[in-house]
């Protein structure tokens, strides 16, 4: 991956405390992995940092290689990759994503 691309990515990871890279945006998801995912970010009241790849090739193809996942969408919570959609939903179901998200937002997670 280019150095550049890299540094973006890694720069709105580091801006933000909870990012999502997706097709679509959080008001017009535009695959059904990425509704899935912003449904449960809402169902959670999660602020989070929207990033939709269709706008951007580079970050689209770019994020797949960052983080050695190859699907479209990831969560990052405070710098950390956290899933893709199925591991999100699995997570939210169990309970385990509240904590994370919550703490994330509150400032009780580090990074």
């Amino acid at each position: 991956m280019d150095e550049a691309v890299k540094a973006r990515i890694q720069g709105i990871i580091d801006e933000h405390p909870i990012v999502l890279f997706m097709k679509g945006t959080r008001n017009f998801p535009q695959c059904g992995f990425s509704a899935t995912v912003v449904e449960v970010m809402k169902r959670l009241d999660a602020d989070f940092h929207g990033v939709n790849v269709l706008e951007d090739p580079e970050i689209r193809e770019g994020i797949k290689e960052f983080a050695n996942w190859p699907t479209i969408p990831q969560l990052y919570v405070k710098g950390e990759f956290v899933g893709g959609c199925d591991i999100v939903r699995d997570m939210f179901t169990a309970g385990e994503l509240t904590p994370i998200v919550n703490g994330a937002l509150d400032g009780t997670v580090d990074k």
